[in-house]
């Protein structure tokens, strides 16, 4: 592979990164902004009974400017970490070419990144949550989320350390299963938060729930296979014309 800096992979990333969250917007089109709709009209019957304000910005603004900017500038910025988190991994866990690497910090990201804090606190849509207990929420999920983070690197760091006496596999599901154990306690050790009312539909909430799952999914998998053939393009030196046809002995 050629030496390369690492600014070109962060500007490959963030490239991949808007790609992805271009694909992130299609989906959260296709497949949230329904559940947003009656989350929100359950939400609007409430305040309606109360007296409600009107919105600042419009419904359609917000599903579709409001959105894509949104997932696009979130998408670019995730390529960007992404792609710094590659360049430490490429050739540090494995004989993984370039795309095989970027497809595994992908999973990597999206484990840590989505489903771990996920399962502990997750979305819910408007009209669902206290006021009142937004900062204390935000605070808890991103704990969960940066606690992810870090026993993915302390696993990391252990698999590398047991390697040399288990073997590479061995080491791996060693890791894996001290970092399920670690989150499981971090789960227990975590305040919950339920705040979905009585009367709200379940099947409303779990709609949601999975809407927000497929987006961050098309969104990793997109970075993935997006960075992956860029990385390599930029890492693997091109076989020329001359390179390729082998002169006849």
């Amino acid at each position: 592979m050629n030496p390369i800096s690492p600014r070109v992979l962060l500007v490959r990333g963030m490239l991949a990164g808007l790609l992805a969250g271009a694909a992130a917007f299609l989906v959260a089109y296709c497949l949230g902004e329904s559940q947003v709709d009656a989350a929100i009209a359950i939400e609007e019957a409430g305040a309606h009974d109360h007296g409600g304000e009107a919105a600042p910005v419009s419904r359609a603004l917000q599903a579709t400017a409001g959105l894509g900017t949104g997932t696009l500038l979130y998408g670019v910025a995730l390529g960007g970490i992404a792609a710094l988190v590659f360049c430490y991994a490429l050739g540090r866990i494995g004989r993984f070419g370039p795309r095989a690497t970027a497809l595994l910090v992908a999973g990597g990201l999206f484990v840590t990144v989505t489903l771990v804090p996920f399962f502990k606190y997750p979305a819910n849509p408007p009209a669902v949550g206290d006021p009142g207990t937004t900062v204390q929420r935000t605070t808890l999920y991103v704990l969960m989320l940066a606690l992810g983070l870090l026993l993915a690197a302390a696993a990391l760091i252990l698999g590398r350390r047991l390697a040399p006496r288990l073997g590479n596999w061995n080491a791996s599901v060693a890791a894996s299963l001290a970092f399920v154990a670690a989150v499981a306690i971090a789960y227990a050790l975590l305040p919950g938060v339920n705040e979905v009312p009585a009367d709200f539909p379940a099947a409303l909430v779990w709609q949601f729930r999975l809407a927000s799952l497929a987006i961050q999914a098309a969104m990793w998998t997109t970075f993935g296979l997006a960075f992956g053939f860029l990385a390599e393009r930029a890492l693997v030196p091109a076989v020329t014309p001359k390179e390729a046809v082998q002169p006849a002995s």
